[in-house]
């Protein structure tokens, strides 16, 4: 198993981390608990993408075995349910953990491994009299649970001898009884307090083809019966899930110590990460990609490590969020802010700086003469002067963003307007002598404007200042881009809360993706690559989109420059 090989997280990782969970497994090894071993396991069930709820609980196993010298942790895939299952959730799961930085090696498993060793445990329950078979329909099944007020009732099925469950088991694996007709159940205490301990379903029928075992079998276990075994089967000494499992944790045990295995895990709850302006459950991820409303699982607005990664978010930047949220038994919504502000302090640091247009305005500079281009310097990132610097080509026409000319500018506004004098960053200042509108439409097409070539470079020579300063491209050599702007999927925070009995798809924001076609990049885009980043001066950050070809580029918006988090986080300081 790799460790995460970047600068930033060994200098984040000098100071051991500390959380509850990480003291008890610390406590263990020191006591020489598990004969000193040290083995978690990311069990995802493959019936979705990941999301960027299971980064947290990737970065908290996989890191804990890291952090522990002869620690390792496991890839298991609890594929016990077909029906909801593919190989390409299976592939996906297995790309989104490597690009977050961590490889299970050679320990990659399925629950379906242990499909057979998993049958003979629910034989032995039987012969113990702790399982038997019921012919309950599964409403009944529902209606005799009972509620948390009143205790559950007794199967009638639940005095089958030994020999008959031990017969009709046999049979719904031979595929003589349909769907829904038998279940196994453990028989534990209808009158338990805890629902899970009234009798639960450990094995149904499903005729239904697997991506391993084919139609070899037509019976298949439940979650909290093989989820517990596989964890025993694989020597896991450390079984850490989310808070939802706590109360499932006496089945858990019982399951363990009816069965008297050689190797009980101990599980540790934390709480899951509830992210503002998201939703964190694969089933409703996949009602919005059914329902298109959105382009697929890695829609760059979806909270899946897939769809983050298209947004431009980095592995880096993801593994800092989990660091920072921390873990505790304390279930709370994060603000969405933090992420965000992560991912902004990683890009600082990475991003190359170049100049984008995104809604052009044409400037023709009138004093300049015509024909001529002359390159200008401008540093690739000044947070990082060891990534050098780039020309840029200059013309007598330029584009600049529509916002930044005003025919009647407002109070405390410094860009450009009529007889206002701008800097043209790394260029030029230029001053506004006329305007050309649309005599229909009434609106601005066109700014002429002249230029002081001796203030090349974006600064004067005699000392005088202008309070704007602007981002601009040259009309002949900047590139054409297709700019997606996006924003919270959601317009809650919490999208959960909904009226009238809607459902939480009510509180999709219609606005949460703006497409731009007329766009325009500097010539060093040219040829930018998939995947690859940068900050648009003035505007945020982006990446290259997946969609873009050569002579074609799409942008996404990873997020703007304006940073919530931080001013959030100020103001708590005062506080």
């Amino acid at each position: 198993m790799k460790a995460p090989n970047t600068e930033q997280d060994n200098n984040k990782n000098s100071t051991p981390r500390s959380d509850f969970i990480r003291d008890i497994v610390r406590e263990d090894i020191r006591v020489n608990k598990n004969e000193g071993r040290l083995v978690t396991r990311f069990p995802p069930e493959p019936n979705g993408y990941l999301h960027i709820g299971h980064a947290k609980s990737i970065c908290l196993n996989f890191g804990i075995a890291l952090e522990n010298k002869g620690g390792i942790c496991y890839l298991r895939f609890d594929d016990t349910n077909p029906g909801k299952e593919s190989i390409e959730y299976i592939e996906s799961i297995k790309k989104d953990i490597r690009w977050l930085g961590f490889d299970w090696g050679k320990h990659l498993y399925y629950t379906s491994d242990y499909f057979e060793k998993l049958y003979e445990y629910a034989v032995q329950l039987i012969k113990a009299g702790k399982a038997y078979v019921c012919s309950l329909s599964t409403e009944k099944i529902r209606e005799y649970r009972g509620t948390l007020t009143e205790p559950g009732k007794d199967s009638p099925y639940r005095t089958r001898s030994v020999e008959e469950n031990l017969d009709l088991f046999e049979r719904m694996r031979r595929g003589e009884f349909g769907d829904g007709s038998h279940v196994l159940r453990a028989k534990i205490d209808m009158a338990s307090p805890n629902l899970n301990m009234r009798d639960p379903v450990l094995y149904r029928i499903r005729r239904q083809s697997h991506h391993k075992t084919g139609d070899k079998w037509c019976i298949y276990p439940m979650y909290d019966f093989a989820h517990c075994l596989s964890d025993s089967i694989e020597g896991i000494t450390h079984s850490i899930c989310t808070l939802e499992f706590e109360d499932n944790r006496p089945l858990y045990d019982w399951m363990l110590n009816e069965l008297r295995v050689d190797c009980h895990p101990q599980q540790i709850e934390f709480a899951r990460l509830n992210l503002s302006y998201t939703v964190m459950s694969k089933r409703k991820l996949l009602e919005l990609v059914e329902g298109g409303y959105v382009s697929g699982w890695d829609d760059p607005r979806m909270p899946t490590i897939s769809g983050l990664r298209r947004r431009g978010y980095t592995p880096e930047a993801i593994r800092n969020f989990c660091e920072r949220i921390g873990v505790s038994k304390s279930n709370s919504l994060v603000d969405i802010a933090l992420l965000e502000h992560c991912i902004r302090e990683d890009l600082n640091l990475r991003a190359p700086r170049v100049m984008a247009v995104l809604r052009p305005l044409r400037v023709v500079i009138d004093n300049y003469p015509e024909g001529q281009t002359e390159e200008l310097d401008a540093q690739n990132n000044p947070e990082d002067p060891g990534m050098g610097t780039r020309k840029i080509p200059f013309s007598r026409v330029v584009y600049i963003e529509e916002d930044d000319f005003r025919e009647a500018p407002p109070k405390k506004f410094f860009r450009l307007a009529p007889g206002r004098e701008v800097r043209l960053k790394h260029a030029y200042y230029i001053k506004c002598v006329r305007v050309v509108k649309d005599k229909q439409a009434g609106k601005v097409i066109e700014l002429h404007c002249t230029y002081d070539p001796e203030t090349r470079g974006g600064w004067s020579s005699d000392g005088r200042k202008v309070k704007g300063t602007l981002h601009w491209v040259s009309a002949a050599h900047s590139c054409k881009a297709e700019v997606r702007l996006y924003a919270h999927l959601f317009a809650k925070a919490n999208p959960y809360e909904v009226e009238d009995g809607s459902d939480f798809k009510a509180n999709i924001n219609p606005n949460s993706l703006e497409k731009l076609t007329s766009c325009r990049v500097e010539p060093s885009l040219a040829g930018a690559k998939p995947g690859s980043r940068y900050q648009f001066l003035r505007q945020g950050y982006f990446c290259v989109d997946s969609d873009s070809r050569h002579g074609a580029l799409v942008f996404n918006r990873i997020v703007p420059l304006r940073d919530s988090w931080a001013r959030i986080e100020k103001s708590q300081k005062k506080r």
